[in-house]
């Protein structure tokens, strides 16, 4: 099955799914979009009221500002995927409950799977666990690691953090100026050596952290 066949399978599972109480009061799931050849894949954390009325990822407020992220490093939507750790809004935009990231995970694995990432984004905490385990954010913000899968993962806050607290908007702005030196290094990584890239698993080694950041 191509990529392409992959995420719209996905997708469409999406859009029915009943694994958890987050389809009850959903209007659209959002399982994501972008081009199904995309090397860099965002992931946020849940759809929010915009989100959930239209059916994509990041239109409202906190859309808008990674469009100008993007904009800022010259990247345009239809170059990455966007895709969150839930596909359903959680009421009135709480954090998404561990149950309810355990019934969209497979739906993430398979869109990693098929999209066979050079560089994975995590924006937000719930999004960076996944990856980077129990750490901080206000830690690891803007550095780059390696992962045995093949790709380079690198955490930045959710940029809904840069509309609720102002000092962080700078600071989610320069981690963003990194991510061309990742797209860099991970190009070089996957032409020295061909790659299968899995999801992480719940317990993995310690991922190596590059040195240039």
């Amino acid at each position: 099955m191509s990529s392409e066949e992959t995420l719209r399978e996905v997708a469409a599972e999406v859009s029915t799914c009943s694994k958890c109480n987050l389809c009850k009061g959903r209007t659209r799931a959002v399982p994501g979009e972008g081009s199904t050849s995309a090397k860099i894949l965002f992931i946020g954390e849940g759809p929010g009221f915009h989100e959930d009325k239209q059916g994509r990822p990041f239109v409202g407020p906190a859309g808008q500002f990674l469009d100008e992220l993007l904009a800022s490093i010259n990247l345009k939507r239809s170059d990455v995927f966007i895709t969150n750790v839930v596909k359903c809004r959680p009421p009135q935009n709480r954090d998404p409950q561990p149950e309810e990231i355990s019934a969209c995970d497979d739906y993430l694995d398979r869109q990693i799977e098929a999209l066979k990432p050079n560089v994975i984004v995590t924006l937000g905490r719930f999004s960076m666990a996944k990856f980077f385990g129990n750490e901080r954010i206000s830690a690891i913000h803007g550095r780059a690691r390696k992962k045995d899968a093949g790709y380079i993962c690198i955490a930045m806050y959710h940029p809904a953090a840069g509309l609720h607290q102002a000092s962080l908007k700078n600071v989610i702005r320069e981690d963003f100026k990194k991510i061309p030196l990742v797209i860099a290094e991970a190009e070089r990584m996957a032409a020295v050596a061909p790659k299968s890239v899995t999801p992480p698993k719940p317990k993995e080694e310690p991922p190596q952290q590059l040195s240039l950041f």
